[in-house]
């Protein structure tokens, strides 16, 4: 089994440090740090365990036939990990197409 991240996924986890430190949620930029490191080392290690869905069709932009997998980090977010799955050489590989958080698409959820 293995997780990759579209380097669009990469770039966004990289830009969410400075973004969480500079709106307050963390109080120092090594908590901003632990907690996208965190997000990602979950995605790695437990996606291939999750329950999967189907995202729904507004997530088509991203790529089609995707499904998603959630990641409880607090009380008032949980994150999302849209993937598509195949398989190559005998080993399943999970392609991380997008990642967003209640906050920006609960509603489309």
């Amino acid at each position: 089994m293995k997780v990759i991240f579209l380097p669009k996924v990469q770039d966004y986890l990289n830009s969410l440090v400075p973004i969480l430190y500079e709106n307050g949620y963390f109080g120092f930029v090594e908590g901003a740090i632990n907690y996208v490191d965190d997000l990602i080392d979950d995605i790695e290690t437990n996606l291939f365990v999750k329950q999967h869905k189907l995202a729904p069709q507004h997530f088509n932009q991203y790529g089609k036939d995707m499904l998603y997998a959630s990641f409880k980090k607090n009380r008032q977010t949980t994150w999302y990990a849209f993937f598509t799955k195949y398989n190559e050489n005998g080993e399943i590989v999970y392609l991380v197409r997008y990642i967003a958080n209640n906050h920006t698409v609960a509603q489309y959820l």
